[in-house]
């Protein structure tokens, strides 16, 4: 049975609980040490979050159908859905493939790329990141296709100036167990970003995050999200939240925008496709997992629920972003 890990306040607040379960892994992390004019070009990566720190000098970020947005020294970008992007001196100057730059190894998830005409210095720590948990996947989803945290328009954000600052020394300096510190301090960039986007944003208010700010209907979210195999029903959830059955049906509709019951079966099948993916589970383990009474029966609700049969969601060929992943032991 799939469970959250939980902190001690989770347990009353159901965001506080979906941002707890960002945990990552499989992150690698490059400084890039560029000179104007440079440009890197940034192939789509399925299923991660990339994000891009600027310590010193200033850049572009182009994503497609997007305007182009300068960052300062002090900025963080994220690209939560992996999309393919670019980074640049100018925009429109072309550049590499970030897999076709020379890099300098300096541990198993960390180097250094180094490139351009000898012009301005920018220097950016750049990262790619995905996380363990099911719930982070349906979070990550639900964000924006870019999210910037400028230092110029955030002055209150100490704790990213003091972080960026730390992580800025380390950069240049790179002392022994310098990387360590730098894909620490990254990790919580990320979050604190993710963070404060939704603290901020009006979309964050609505739909599923908006969802899960409310008290009774968060918290039967969080359940579903614990114990995907529990024999759930609307009456069972509605008396978990001291709701009456109707009243929880309809609220739950209204914030979510589905039934309740389709939630839940959407949800386990979520995380039978993590399973499958991560783990490489048969389906017999599935559907005992997630409370099916046969693997037929888990395989109609999976065909149903994600137009594919369960096979077809095994471990896709590698490309040359999972190669290398592997080659750092992720």
């Amino acid at each position: 049975m799939l469970r959250a890990m939980s902190s001690p306040w989770t347990a009353i607040d159901p965001l506080g609980e979906a941002l707890y379960i960002l945990r990552m892994s499989g992150s690698f992390y490059s400084l890039c040490e560029f000179t104007a004019p440079w440009g890197l070009v940034l192939p789509p990566m399925r299923d991660v979050l990339m994000f891009h720190v600027v310590t010193d000098g200033r850049c572009w970020l182009e994503v497609d159908g997007m305007e182009p947005r300068p960052l300062q020294p002090g900025d963080l970008a994220l690209v939560p859905r992996g999309e393919g992007h670019r980074l640049a001196s100018e925009p429109g100057v072309p550049g590499p493939g970030l897999f076709n730059l020379p890099r300098e190894a300096i541990s198993e998830r960390y180097e250094i790329l180094r490139q351009g005409g000898g012009g301005v210095a920018a220097r950016l720590v750049c990262g790619v990141v995905r996380f363990d948990h099911p719930a982070a996947h349906h979070l990550v989803s639900v964000l924006p296709r870019m999210i910037i945290v400028a230092a110029a328009s955030s002055p209150h954000l100490d704790w990213q100036q003091s972080t960026l600052r730390l992580m800025a020394d380390e950069a240049r300096a790179l002392r022994p167990g310098g990387e360590t510190v730098i894909t620490r301090l990254a990790d919580i960039l990320v979050i604190q970003a993710i963070r404060s986007w939704i603290a901020e944003d009006p979309a964050a208010q609505t739909g599923w995050l908006g969802a899960l700010r409310d008290p009774r209907i968060g918290q039967a979210i969080t359940l579903i999200h614990r114990e995907p195999a529990r024999a759930w029903s609307v009456a069972n959830l509605a008396h978990e939240v001291a709701m009456s059955r109707s009243a929880f049906a309809a609220r739950f509709v209204e914030l979510v925008g589905e039934p309740p019951m389709h939630y839940v079966a959407r949800w386990r099948m979520h995380v039978a496709r993590t399973w499958l993916k991560e783990e490489g589970a048969t389906l017999g383990e599935l559907a005992h997992r997630l409370g099916y009474q046969s693997e037929a029966a888990f395989s109609r609700a999976f065909k149903r629920f994600t137009g594919v049969s369960p096979g077809a969601i095994r471990r896709p060929p590698e490309t040359t972003y999972d190669r290398r992943l592997a080659a750092a032991g992720c």
